[in-house]
């Protein structure tokens, strides 16, 4: 029966999608058509697109638009031939992709495309990036990103903003990762990534291209269990320089409110970075951030204060595996009782968890002082949201007892 179990996971399935689909908006002359066709790749000799759906027994087809623009108000949403996620390569692949693979590496060149300028790294799973971070060096990013959550970066799928260099992909090849994205893949590349056989190792060409992206919409279309549809715009996110960000103020019950401290440069460049990671997780969400790399990550939480504290215990139980491994080479959670395990519980503790000097984002505004007040109890020292909330006054007092800097963005960020 195990045996079984297992043995679906790896089994491809029929579809019944057609080979070419039209999806068209209004009607007679107003009439507008987008023409999509069906991806496929051959694979140990057989020709299939998905392997399946979210999960085995759902039928699934993925498509790429080939023809058709559509205009919807004063928005012209991508045209085709623009592609990145809809006419990527398969380097290296043991299997057929799922939907899933194809979903999380999308969600990451979604955020990659807000950060092009320096070497990036993210790592997604389930559609949430566990791990972001930048640095000097593509290495670099990736070590930071891979240890901001290691555990959660198990069977994730990995991208970069730059060609793959050898010294990454060793980093990469030791650690077990469902897909990894990258522009280009220096030589020798994948002569070290096929250790790992089932590894999906994707080029995407118009990685170089991200920046083209930003600000581009597209139709965002949710089923519904009786057949209906939603269609909105895809999300773009105004907030992307320190000129589109609002020192926090408010008024309330005739008394003006307001942070008493300007943040700095750092602080900046942290909140920012944070918000544009946060355009890519599911809300509710709250996350911290340190020297652009992110600490805590909290997805999909149904209140602002609970997510803020899993970020919190998510920054701490990462550190202390991350310690572990460092120090000892085993998982946290494999370690014994006794004085390493102490010692480390204890480092982390004075730390609180990395979150000492770090900026805390919240994709929407804090109804009470609660959500900030997590933040702040850890030594955060800057907070990123929207604003907006009648009780604005309530987080920007909790802030200015604590010398802390917040500003509002003016928009929510939001994605479900």
């Amino acid at each position: 029966m195990a045996k079984d179990l297992k043995q679906i996971y790896k089994t491809i399935m029929d579809d019944h999608f057609p080979e070419v689909m039209e999806i068209s908006f209004g009607s007679g002359p107003q009439r507008q058509t987008l023409i999509y066709e069906k991806v496929s790749w051959v694979i140990d000799d057989v020709r299939k697109g998905l392997r399946y759906g979210e999960n085995p027994g759902q039928e699934a087809a993925f498509y790429r638009l080939t023809n058709g623009n559509l205009v919807l108000g004063e928005v012209q949403t991508i045209k085709p031939g623009k592609y990145l996620a809809s006419d990527l390569e398969l380097l290296q692949s043991g299997k057929h992709p799922g939907k899933i693979n194809i979903t999380d590496a999308d969600n990451a060149l979604n955020i990659l495309r807000y950060f092009t300028d320096r070497p990036t790294a993210v790592i997604v799973k389930h559609n949430n990036p566990c791990g972001v971070a930048r640095a000097e060096t593509l290495e670099e990013a990736y070590h930071k990103a891979h240890l901001a959550d290691r555990v959660a970066a198990f069977g994730g799928c990995i991208a970069f903003n730059q060609s793959l260099d050898q010294a990454t992909a060793e980093a990469v090849a030791g650690q077990y990762a469902e897909v990894v994205v990258a522009p280009e893949f220096e030589e020798g590349v994948l002569s070290i990534l096929a250790a790992r056989k089932n590894l999906r190792v994707i080029k995407i060409n118009n990685i170089k291209q991200l920046r083209d992206f930003v600000g581009e919409r597209f139709v965002d279309l949710k089923s519904l269990i009786d057949g209906g549809i939603i269609a909105q715009l895809s999300y773009d996110p105004k907030t992307r320089s320190r000129k589109d960000l609002t020192l926090a103020a408010c008024t309330y019950k005739g008394v003006e409110y307001k942070i008493k401290r300007e943040p700095t440069e750092q602080e900046i460049n942290d909140m920012l970075f944070g918000w544009l990671v946060e355009s890519g997780i599911t809300s509710n969400s709250v996350i911290y951030v340190k020297d652009e790399v992110t600490v805590g990550i909290g997805t999909g939480e149904q209140d602002r204060v609970g997510v803020a504290e899993i970020a919190r215990d998510k920054a701490y139980r990462k550190l202390m595996d991350r310690y572990c491994f460092e120090e000892h080479n085993v998982p946290y959670n494999e370690l014994k009782d006794g004085d390493a395990k102490k010692e480390i519980e204890e480092r982390v503790r004075k730390e609180k968890g990395g979150l000492i000097g770090s900026a805390m984002v919240s994709d929407a505004f804090f109804p009470f002082r609660d959500g900030a007040d997590v933040g702040i109890r850890e030594g955060v020292t800057a907070i990123i949201q929207p604003g907006g909330s009648e009780n604005d006054y309530q987080s920007i007092e909790a802030c200015n007892e604590a010398d802390v800097t917040m500003v509002y963005t003016g928009e929510r960020s939001f994605k479900h």
